[in-house]
């Protein structure tokens, strides 16, 4: 990944090296990043080529896709209380996620809920109000349907046992209930004629094929058990569905992509053993518990075109950083572990990720040998930049040689395609290539904007002024600089913003100034001219 607010030269050299990487086939995956917007000019780079722009990437922290949360599989909401402990016992879970058919959750069911459901009803019609189905009854009491559609529920009347007189019988058992009864044909009948719901016989007993026949035409539904009537009678409310207890509202959920230090806040107000993670959609991923945000893996990453951490992604410390390719000067990046560093005084990043190619004997396929190019002229203003070296020279006609195209010609196309600044906000004039940088306790941003023409750069001259106040505020620092750069004549109209500034400027370039810009011939570079020139100048006001 490359800076914030990235050029050419910073989208071009990830894209490369990332290429270059998973050329040499360390069994890892490299992938390029970036972390802004590209510009016009990037853009039309891109395009020439046929490539499409990295994925955005706006902070490096830890999220919750990085750590090793459990997948434990969501279960149907019709699922028994039995089946559903089952589960819970086996996997070693105190929470069980329900889902919908497209995976979408629905609730929660946790260990206190069966323990609810088996210590505190006494309610012997909660069976029905909870809808069972008579497959689930089946199930938790190990039975067999004689008669009757499994599928069907339990939805009136309640839970009677049938133990005693056929009298007592006669006295308790009411339409729609559901029967335990033992070894008493006449009780069978009764149960029949009273237009019950559901008979459950015990000990596996034998029924009648006339009980059954008449139970048929009833549709009413008999299951054979081989458990005894205490027992039956103790189970029975663990096929209850799970639905029926279950959690559904106001769940603690959290998505793939939040971020590990804002959940570990949230969660420390919330004592639950596991939470949900789901997707944008609510689809059910996975689950979750605090002890796993202590088992993180940090995200690895290669950092080009750039060593400072006001220019890094955000929360660039919560990453691994494994790489540093630039051509820049030492800046206040600081890492945990030793990493590969490789600096040169070169013109442009993607001239040393030539250079790697090279060393490491890979070919150079004509779309990379393009972006390279592209970057190299970029970054050199067409080789008429101070930072241009012969080593950037000759890697970009060598580049143009494998691309196939003139460097002239190119870098003129490029050029046009990134001045065309009209139909630009000045926000996104300034943004398309800013810089923040320090001295002691001082902060300045530069932006540079670079056009063919000085009159291009005329239109837009009042519309970026008006939006230098906010834009300090916005960035927080206490001058801004903005380079109109002519790339034609190479000159520089340098505007100034913020207290000190002019003052600064003054010192720099030894100028008298009038207004709020100054004009610098022959300035072209941020880097070798702009910056050091004020770096010194800090030194003397």
């Amino acid at each position: 990944v490359g800076h914030k607010n990235p050029d050419t030269d910073s989208i071009c050299a990830a894209i490369a090296y990332a290429n270059l990487k998973n050329q040499l086939n360390d069994g890892y995956e490299y992938v390029p990043k970036r972390a802004g917007d590209i510009s016009a000019e990037t853009a039309f780079v891109l395009s020439k080529f046929g490539v499409e722009a990295p994925e955005y990437v706006a902070d490096a922290g830890t999220q919750l896709k990085d750590i090793a949360y459990r997948k434990i599989p969501g279960v149907s909401h019709s699922l028994s209380m039995k089946l559903a402990w089952e589960m819970m016992r086996d996997l070693n879970i105190v929470s069980l996620p329900i889902v919908n058919s497209f995976n979408q959750l629905e609730g929660l069911i946790v260990t206190g809920d069966i323990a609810k459901s088996y210590m505190d009803v006494y309610d012997n019609a909660i069976l029905s109000r909870a809808k069972t189905q008579y497959k689930n009854i089946c199930e938790t009491i190990e039975g067999t349907i004689l008669t009757g559609n499994p599928h069907g529920c339990f939805v009136t009347g309640k839970v009677t046992i049938a133990a005693s007189s056929l009298e007592v019988a006669d006295r308790i058992i009411e339409k729609d209930d559901l029967v335990i009864v033992g070894d008493n044909e006449a009780i069978y009948r009764l149960a029949i004629r009273t237009l019950c719901r559901c008979i459950i016989v015990t000990n596996n007993l034998k029924v009648s094929d006339e009980i059954l026949k008449e139970a048929e035409e009833k549709e009413i539904v008999i299951i054979s058990t081989p458990y005894d009537t205490f027992t039956v009678a103790r189970l029975i409310n663990q096929s209850m569905p799970i639905k029926f207890f279950m959690t559904k509202r106001n769940l603690v959920t959290y998505e793939l992509d939040d971020y590990v230090v804002d959940v570990k806040k949230a969660t420390a107000k919330i004592r639950h053993r596991y939470f949900p993670i789901v997707d944008e959609n609510m689809n059910y991923v996975g689950m979750f518990s605090p002890r796993n945000l202590l088992d993180v893996q940090k995200k690895k990453l290669i950092l080009v075109d750039h060593n400072e951490k006001t220019q890094a992604v955000a929360n660039v410390d919560d990453a691994e950083i494994l790489e540093i390719i630039d051509h820049h000067r030492l800046g206040s990046l600081e890492t945990i572990a030793p990493v590969y560093f490789r600096n040169q005084p070169l013109g442009c990043t993607s001239t040393i990720v030539y250079q790697m190619y090279q060393e490491k004997g890979v070919e150079i396929t004509p779309t990379i040998a393009g972006l390279l190019c592209a970057a190299i002229l970029s970054d050199t203003l067409m080789f008429r930049s101070p930072t241009c070296t012969i080593v950037d020279r000759m890697a970009a006609e060598e580049l143009a040689k494998i691309a196939g195209f003139d460097t002239t010609s190119f870098a003129l196309s490029m050029f046009e395609a990134g001045s065309d600044l009209e139909n630009k906000t000045p926000e996104e004039i300034l943004n398309q290539d800013f810089k923040i940088f320090h001295y002691d306790r001082k902060s300045f941003g530069v932006s540079q904007v670079m056009a063919l023409g000085q009159m291009e750069l005329e239109k837009v001259g009042p519309r970026i002024r008006e939006e230098l106040k906010r834009m300090q505020l916005e960035k927080r620092v206490d001058m801004l600089f903005v380079m109109h750069t002519d790339i034609l004549t190479d000159t520089t109209e340098l505007l100034f913003y913020g207290a000190g500034a002019k003052a600064l400027v003054k010192e720099a370039f030894q100028k008298e100034i009038q207004g709020d810009c100054v004009v610098l011939e022959g300035m072209v570079s941020r880097k070798k001219q702009l910056i050091p020139a004020l770096m010194s100048a800090f030194e003397r006001v």
